[in-house]
């Protein structure tokens, strides 16, 4: 017995890591490239636009990476039901990692005209195939590794990595932005990209150490994954495969809203001082962070469905007070404005994972999951570029908020909706890894 109690010490310890710091990476990746679009791309690589316009294609450059994001959730959810969790794991951190870091070397529309924009929007494509993969690999090596009465807090292991992602990147970017403007547009902005092959190597030392989760690893040998997982998933679970992608828009509809539209908006309407945006941003992580434990910890007490619900209400709420505060030009009130906004992400972050693992059964899991999650993340991310555009039509934030309000709602009706699913088809557990089968 004592043995076993080691074996799953160090398995679990394995499995934090795996999940929690790749994930981070990853995620350190993609929000460097959101930052750098509020504040570096509209001028080196959009220049020969007008402000607003190169702010527009700058924002859309970004939202480009969430249209490939259900490809890429559909393509390595794919491999993830028939191959395996630990594999895909390994090929989304090169691939995410790889694309920011070439993004650092990348010429601008100075040196090569038309083709750095081009060259920028392709490698953000790459970025989000990766990341399409990523989040649903990382949250099952967790929750398929946990009973059930803990799956929502293993869950909370793979949803730190957005906010400590965001806390990472705006420390970059913090570090650098204090150069004089002609160091900071000549090289200083690449530093944050360059600095991801360094973080890609320590990803991947951790993860190809990890092996499977006993559940996934007993289809696999008993030869019974799904030939077409994505097929099958259609036939089961075609009612909760739609409500989890709508549930799945609030939180980063408004985590976007502070971590991109804001390092715009901020600086240019509400007349902060980009190093004051970027400190409030990276001050407010760390309530993100403890709202996501305590979250998770509610969740597998209450149920994941009662919490995201929550969640959901105060997402509903919030836009509106949120860009009031800001608009006051106070740094103090916008950073309660930033730290409500991390609370609200955090209940909805906290209850996510336990959530959306009992909605699709083993076989079909990592593609049910990773599917939902990019629907989720395509509509809010293809929404942002929207943000400015309403504003300009309309000179207020006003309309902006309620946008942002709206798409909340709508994943507050969705969530109301959707059913746990049976397991019937998860083998019993063995050995001290094994997930616990749910009672009735």
């Amino acid at each position: 017995m004592a043995q076993h109690g080691t074996k799953r010490s160090t398995s679990m310890k394995g499995v934090f890591a795996a999940s929690f710091i790749g994930t981070s990476i990853e995620w350190y990746d993609y929000f460097i490239f959101g930052t750098a679009a509020a504040l570096v791309f509209p001028r080196l690589f959009f220049t020969d636009s007008s402000p607003e316009a190169a702010t527009l294609a700058s924002l859309s450059a970004f939202a480009v990476g969430f249209l490939v994001r259900p490809i890429g959730a559909a393509v390595v959810g794919h491999f993830g039901d028939r191959i395996g969790r630990k594999s895909m794991l390994v090929l989304t951190l090169i691939l995410t990692g790889g694309a920011t870091f070439l993004i650092g070397t990348l010429p601008t529309y100075a040196a090569i005209g038309i083709g750095a924009p081009l060259l920028l929007v392709a490698l953000r494509m790459i970025q989000g195939f990766g990341v399409a993969g990523e989040w649903g690999g990382a949250l099952l090596i967790s929750t398929e590794n946990a009973t059930p009465r803990n799956r929502a807090f293993y869950g909370s292991f793979a949803q730190f990595g957005v906010p400590v992602g965001v806390l990472l990147s705006n420390l970059a970017f913090l570090a650098v932005a204090g150069l004089p403007d002609e160091d900071f547009f000549s090289y200083g902005w690449r530093i944050p990209f360059l600095l991801s092959a360094v973080l890609v190597v320590v990803g991947f030392v951790i993860r190809v150490r990890l092996t499977e989760p006993e559940a996934f690893a007993k289809v696999k040998r008993a030869k019974a994954v799904e030939r077409v997982p994505f097929r099958e998933l259609l036939r089961r679970h075609p009612r909760n495969l739609v409500l989890a992608g709508l549930a799945a828009i609030a939180p980063p509809a408004v985590g976007y809203a502070v971590t991109v539209y804001m390092l715009t908006y901020g600086t240019q309407v509400a007349g902060f001082e980009r190093n004051t945006l970027l400190t409030l941003v990276l001050a407010s992580t760390s309530v993100w962070i403890v709202a996501i434990v305590v979250a998770a910890r509610l969740s597998d007490r209450f149920g994941a469905k009662t919490l995201y619900v929550i969640g959901a209400v105060t997402a509903v709420i919030w836009p509106v007070p949120m860009f009031a505060l800001v608009n006051t030009g106070n740094a103090g009130l916008a950073l309660v404005s930033f730290l409500v906004a991390a609370i609200v992400q955090g209940i909805m972050a906290g209850a996510q994972g336990g959530l959306f693992t009992e909605l699709f059964d083993l076989k079909v899991r990592y593609s049910g999951i990773s599917v939902a999650y990019a629907i989720g993340a395509t509509v809010a991310g293809a929404a942002t570029p929207a943000f400015p555009a309403i504003y300009a039509a309309s000179g207020s934030s006003t309309p902006v908020a309620l946008f942002i309000a709206g798409l909340a709602l709508i994943s507050l009706i969705a969530v109301l909706g959707v059913r746990k699913a049976p397991h019937e088809t998860e083998p019993a557990p063995t050995g001290p890894a094994a997930v616990v089968p749910e009672s009735a």
